[in-house]
């Protein structure tokens, strides 16, 4: 076969076009009939904040390289005008369908149960008297009309901001445009008074007042308008004097940014339509015509009421095993959290185990524990009110030597940050807030410890961020360990946030921009040539985005070597399956449920020698060339069995994974005839499971639940007896499964039939399923006929003993 050109633009699928599939997947389980009606008003609530983020992000990068004059083509070969105009022609029909679903089917749905969602002119008089009544004494007063006149200029109109759109005239005037912004500090929803359950959008209160806001005014129409603006604001960092007064003029300009899209009624007059058209210098493609509610974020006060009928069942995350509960602040616990680590590296899995009782905790201890010496962390998005914070500030007043990292350029976060950067540096911690040209994206902490032995180095390393609310919605993993190399490598990667340089000398630690891509690209390019040589190879990787142009021609190289290849990407992914001939051997999956799928995950078979990491980088260029990142191998087996059951789960589940063809689009997993198999649904179970059981792993892997098909441990051999019979003696039978036998020695393998079967591999010709749930490989029959003698005939004898 000749040479293929892998960067041919059609083996690409486009970067924005591919996250816009990932939001019509949120959206779906918005319509999934199988979700309860909350739930299903949460996805559809998603949807808006999401493609909210994305056309400020996205589509505002897009329009800003196009006023630009940027020709240049993505790896997928289009334009930025060319995707600009796709993202706007796939965006419209996903807005209609969310209008369209919520109109006809959810908000009735909701009503059925006594939520209902109800306009002024539906209530009777008395009602309506109330309701106006609240509205002149609580609301009128914060309202602000701006007249569009030749006295009056036309209104600035702040990014996502909910507005009317009044036409009103008197008995001389021409009509004239007003604009009433709806006021973001009122509750947008309205109780009805006297009637629980029911509620008025403040907008239609407001429109339903108008004469009380206007009086005298013959008001013609009344139409609702939300904005969106660009926020892809950049100024140089390298000659800006400081950076924290240029991230506060970056947000400045964000509020005065170019409008990239305009929601407004469907029946909006062209009167009004052409004014903001103009006024805000948009046209018709970036203008979506939107039937009921322009805006759905706000019905997330409607999912937490307290219906847990509506919901699905409660979810509160759970003590670890091993550490025992604790208080919410993360200072009680049954065991000592840094004897746990020393005694063995812990894995946490959020939201199944408790923030506070894992890392919040080893941070308040580090801050309060005599013999610790020194606290470092860095921080990329943490909670307005983060106990983390309150630690390392504990910490400082303590005695201890604290450094923090906190990333300044966290894109929607940066207020928030520069808030903390100001009362970190007012405790007189010293803070580092960012690097010319990088993000800081690694979620890493670092104590130092002085023992009876020396100094000890505990390390955390995570995949999330330091954020007490999000790790109650975001899957997440964060090793907890006493490895002196990767704590050395974190010692490096934080004297880089406050000294001159980045090392690129690391014993463990994977980190961007200096080792990462290289070291994936040797993983990648190892299985390939293990899958020439005829040796085990497989890979499996769970991110969030894989949209490197780099990394997919690789991993198509490695599918063309006859590696399998798993993906599990919750987002954006470049790499087309299923191209005969490139990537026959890749199955890309996606898994939307009611916790984010956040965790970055990855398995490399090795020839049998298997290698397991986790960290905070996606296969995406940001990550690997413009971000600070750390990824960490997971050694111990305890652990690569739990990321080895969340891998399994993930890749059987039929209720909540999506599979993509190679035209980029996704179709549902589809379910068999066995029972629902949700990943989300086993990890609970499996983390009650666990804590049930007492002190122990943090997950109670369940070997019949999944194919335990991955190595957790290196692959071991026994050599033959040197007497060893022909292995062609024992042959499998027409199903492949049981051997024939002529008794003798052979009779181990009739004996114990399903406890061994032949693997589809080149290299081993049998496989040992171990009492301990393992799977042990051999080249001949007699190391398997001993395993199995070893595993089941002795552990026979003892139990009739």
């Amino acid at each position: 076969m000749s040479e293929r050109n892998l960067t041919d633009p059609d083996y690409y699928l486009n970067r924005e076009l591919s996250e816009l599939a990932f939001q019509e997947r949120v959206l779906r389980e918005g319509m999934d009939e199988r979700n309860p009606p909350l739930e299903r008003l949460r996805f559809l609530a998603f949807f808006t904040k999401n493609t909210d983020e994305f056309f400020m992000k996205r589509v505002g990068g897009l329009k800003q390289q196009i006023d630009a004059g940027v020709t240049e083509t993505t790896a997928d070969g289009r334009t930025p005008e060319q995707q600009w105009t796709e993202v706007l022609e796939k965006a419209r029909p996903l807005f209609r369908e969310q209008s369209e679903y919520w109109r006809t089917v959810l908000r009735p749905a909701l009503a059925d149960e006594g939520i209902e969602i109800r306009t002024p002119d539906e209530l009777q008089a008395d009602t309506q008297e109330k309701l106006s009544t609240h509205f002149e004494e609580s609301i009128l007063p914060t309202l602000t009309p701006l007249a569009f006149d030749p006295a009056h200029p036309f209104p600035f109109i702040s990014n996502l901001s909910l507005s009317l759109a009044v036409l009103s005239s008197n008995d001389t005037d021409e009509p004239t445009f007003t604009r009433i912004k709806i006021p973001p500090n009122q509750p947008r929803l309205v109780t009805v008074p006297n009637a629980g359950g029911q509620y008025v959008l403040i907008e239609d209160l407001i429109e339903a007042n108008l004469d009380l806001l206007l009086p005298d005014l013959e008001i013609s129409d009344v139409s609702k308008f939300k904005v969106t603006r660009n926020a892809e604001v950049r100024r140089d960092e390298e000659v800006a004097e400081d950076l924290i007064d240029m991230v506060e003029e970056v947000l400045e300009q964000r509020r005065f940014a170019t409008v990239v899209r305009l929601e407004v009624d469907d029946d909006m007059p062209e009167e009004s339509l052409s004014i903001l058209k103009t006024q805000l210098e948009v046209d018709d493609s970036e203008v979506f015509h939107r039937s009921g509610p322009i805006d759905f974020e706000d019905f997330f006060e409607l999912v937490d009421l307290d219906r847990p009928d509506l919901k699905p069942p409660e979810w509160t995350p759970k003590p670890h095993p091993r550490l025992g509960s604790v208080t919410s602040d993360g200072q009680d616990g049954t065991n000592d959290i840094f004897e746990e680590i020393r005694a063995g590296d812990i894995l946490a899995h959020h939201p199944y185990h408790s923030f506070e009782g894992t890392v919040q905790r080893f941070l308040h201890a580090a801050a309060n524990d005599p013999d610790v010496l020194a606290v470092k962390a860095a921080i990329y998005r943490t909670a307005s009110d983060s106990k983390v914070i309150q630690s390392l500030i504990d910490a400082a007043d303590n005695g201890k030597q604290v450094a923090v990292m906190v990333e300044l350029k966290a894109r929607f976060d940066e207020r928030n940050n520069l808030e903390w950067v100001r009362q970190l540096e007012e405790e007189g911690i010293h803070v580092a807030y960012g690097t010319v040209g990088l993000k800081t994206h690694t979620k890493t902490a670092l104590v130092v410890r002085q023992e009876d032995d020396g100094v000890e180095l505990y390390s955390h390393v995570g995949t999330g961020n330091y954020h007490s609310g999000t790790a109650k919605g975001y899957s997440d993993l964060g090793l907890l360990t006493a490895d002196r190399d990767i704590g050395f490598d974190l010692t490096k990667v934080f004297n880089f946030f406050t000294g001159p340089t980045l090392d690129d000398r690391f014993r463990k630690l994977l980190i961007a921009p200096v080792t990462m891509r290289e070291r994936f690209t040797e993983m990648v390019r190892r299985e390939a040539e293990h899958a020439r040589a005829g040796r085990r190879a497989r890979i499996v990787v769970k991110v969030n985005g894989l949209e490197d142009p780099s990394m997919v021609e690789e991993l198509y190289r490695a599918s063309m070597a006859g590696v399998e290849i798993d993906l599990i990407v919750r987002d954006i992914c470049r790499l087309r399956p299923g191209i005969e001939g490139v990537s026959d051997n890749v199955t890309v999956h996606s898994i939307v449920g009611r916790f984010l799928e956040h965790a970055r995950i990855f398995y490399f078979e090795n020839g049998g020698e298997p290698r397991w990491y986790i960290g905070s980088a996606d296969w995406m260029t940001r990550n690997l060339d413009y971000r600070v990142e750390a990824v960490a191998p997971v050694e111990a087996t305890e652990l690569r069995e739990q990321l080895r059951f969340i891998l399994e789960a993930s890749l059987s589940d039929n209720r909540r994974r999506w599979v993509m063809g190679s035209d980029g689009s996704y179709e549902r997993a589809p379910a068999d005839d066995g029972p629902v198999r949700d990943v989300q649904e086993a990890l609970m179970a499996a983390t009650e499971t666990a804590l049930d059981r007492g002190y122990g792993p943090g997950i109670a892997v369940d070997p019949d639940l999944v194919e335990e098909e991955l190595l957790v441990e290196d692959v071991g051999e026994e050599e033959p007896d040197a007497d060893s019979a022909d292995p062609d003696e024992i042959a499998p039978d027409d199903d492949g499964g049981r051997p024939r036998s002529d008794g003798g020695d052979a009779s181990v393998f009739d004996a114990y039939a399903e406890r061994w079967y032949r693997p589809d591999s080149d290299t081993y010709g049998w496989a040992v399923r171990t009492t301990d749930g393992e799977r042990r490989y051999f080249r001949t029959r007699d190391g398997a006929r001993r395993r199995l003698r070893a595993e089941y005939d002795d552990s026979e004898d003892r139990d009739e003993e």
